[in-house]
């Protein structure tokens, strides 16, 4: 019989399939190597693939898609209730088809190329920054332990070679600093250099140029908002997108009483946390910024809500509108007062 839909759970090297009718009937449960997998799927009729949207899972679907399958990714967490029994490879892929079939299930747009280049990008430059402050972390420390405290900043972490030189520090614990200090130098400059490589690929990516025409948004946002948007329809609106990644209330309601809570922060908090970065910038900013935004907001603080509130309902709208430029092609426009000031 023909397969209606086809689920694999991936690995590195090893790829259980579990393959099922249109009524549900289990045809096909088999284990592949990748090589043998995508010769398995050239041979197949046009069908569904469904994958959980883990690593490698992009890469596989534009695989799929090359042979004329239709792919659909889904999150794990979506896919773990419905697991029968004990976890094993098998059990897993029977799941995955068993999530993929149903009418109200949530699907993972598959990145393209471009968009997992950008999002490599944001990924790696966030770990250098990350290893960039330990390594500080560990140079402080190491000098509270000979009681030498250093001032805050980069600037007393680049002066540190004149400090060893001036001080009467022992031969090993100068060469563990400057090992440190070798360290920091690096990857301060791998920083640097991720940053030039970021503004270079958003100005060259369509989407991340048009990000870019929001207030406050600049080449790390906007790439890192184009890497997960691509053309935004996986979202019937911008409400959608708001809320998929945390910048919606949380609701706890029962008894026909509704109670809204802060926000829910779920999802990517890269994106939020951006959004969120964007929004306080624009606050800073407010008196020279014209528009019917700038107005809007103007309004939330002149009714006297909290700063973090008005952060929060910014960078929702600020979610929404990248959502609109991404979904209808556009470009952000302040309006007529912003033109004619």
């Amino acid at each position: 019989m023909k397969v209606a839909i086809a689920a694999i759970d991936l690995g590195k090297h090893s790829f259980h399939l579990h393959a099922q009718d249109e009524r549900g009937h289990e045809l096909c449960r088999k284990k592949f190597t990748r090589p043998s997998l995508i010769q398995y799927l050239a041979n197949l009729d046009p069908c569904t693939v469904a994958m959980e949207a883990c690593g490698g899972a992009h890469f596989m679907a534009q695989e799929v898609a090359k042979l004329g399958h239709t792919p659909k990714l889904i999150a794990p967490h979506l896919v773990r209730p419905y697991v029968k029994s004990n976890k094993n490879d098998f059990a897993d892929a029977e799941a995955i088809c068993e999530a993929a079939t149903r009418p109200t299930m949530r699907f993972v747009a598959p990145k393209t190329q471009a968009q997992q280049v950008l999002a490599m990008l944001n990924s790696t430059r966030d770990a250098f920054i990350k290893d960039r402050t330990a390594t500080v972390n560990r140079i402080h420390a190491a000098l509270l332990e000979v009681g030498v405290s250093l001032a805050p900043g980069f600037k007393s972490i680049i002066e540190l070679p004149a400090l060893l030189e001036a001080g009467s520090f022992s031969v090993p614990l100068k060469k563990i600093l400057m090992r440190l200090h070798g360290h920091f130098c690096y990857l301060d400059e791998q920083v640097k250099t991720s940053d030039k490589d970021l503004e270079c690929q958003a100005a060259e990516d369509d989407l991340a140029a048009r990000l870019m025409t929001m207030p406050c948004v600049g080449p790390i946002t906007s790439s890192a908002l184009a890497a997960e948007l691509g053309d935004g329809k996986q979202f019937k609106c911008g409400r959608g997108y708001a809320a998929s990644i945390g910048l919606v209330p949380k609701q706890h309601s029962t008894g026909g009483q509704t109670v809204l809570l802060g926000i829910s922060k779920r999802g990517d908090r890269n994106q939020r946390r951006l959004l969120i970065q964007c929004a306080r910038v624009y606050l800073i900013q407010l008196d020279r910024q014209k528009g019917a935004l700038a107005d809007w907001v103007r309004q939330l603080l002149a009714s006297r809500h909290h700063s973090n509130l008005v952060v929060c309902a910014l960078a929702n709208k600020l979610a929404r509108i990248a959502w609109a430029i991404a979904a209808h092609h556009t470009e952000f426009d302040a309006g007529p007062a912003a033109m004619n000031a």
